[in-house]
């Protein structure tokens, strides 16, 4: 199972920004645990291609990612907290027959699906709103202290704090080296012809290790 305890000297005396994320990856979730301070950028531009509307999950052929679509607008710079969700395709309800059928088999998602669900039945105007309550869904049911604060301003969080907003990335190229995250192996539902792949959303974590 992936280590969340892991982390460097005294940086449970920090504080931490993250962008906001949807159904964030187990590396972002370690984040929770290893500052006492987390803050979330929401007067940051919407950057496209990142974790902040998508998620990555393994199917039966192998990592797929997950997007939440979104109203971008003409040329135009939007604040993650104005930025909002686009219903003109059917996307929750495809991406909730793509979990179910890539973790129906799992040990844990007849446990937590309920838990899950409720995500994908509620019209959520604004990303930034759906993904705190994800957030805030994921602490309960990992048993994290929900501790996320929004900034007031544009990068405005303590002095000593950890600037990561950029740091974890669906391209492997962009993501920093990450000296407070070790990732263990644990079984997933295609391991039998799938090699482990580390760092999906928390999501493959938790249906396939539950309150392990």
């Amino acid at each position: 199972m992936e280590d969340f305890s892991k982390s460097k000297p005294n940086i449970e005396t920090k504080a931490v920004l993250l962008s906001t994320a949807c159904f964030p990856s187990i590396q972002y979730l370690s984040k929770l645990l290893q500052y006492n301070e987390v803050y979330i950028d929401q007067y940051e531009n919407f950057n496209k291609q990142s974790y902040r509307n998508r998620y990555l999950i393994l199917s039966a052929n192998g990592p797929e990612s997950m997007v939440v679509p979104v109203i971008k607008g003409r040329g135009k710079k939007i604040k993650i907290k104005d930025l909002q969700i686009a219903y003109d395709t059917h996307w929750q309800r495809n991406h909730w027959r793509t979990l179910f059928s890539a973790y129906n088999n799992s040990p844990y998602f007849e446990y937590y699906k309920d838990d899950i669900f409720f995500i994908f039945e509620k019209r959520h105007q604004f990303l930034l709103e759906m993904n705190l309550q994800i957030h805030q869904a994921l602490c309960n049911l990992l048993d994290i202290k929900y501790n996320l604060q929004l900034t007031t301003g544009f990068q405005e969080f303590p002095a000593n704090g950890d600037n990561l907003r950029e740091a974890f990335s669906p391209k492997i190229h962009k993501n920093r080296e990450d000296a407070g995250f070790f990732p263990q192996k644990y079984t997933q539902v295609f391991s039998e012809k799938l090699e482990f792949v580390p760092n999906l959303s928390v999501l493959d974590l938790l249906f396939n290790e539950g309150p392990n």
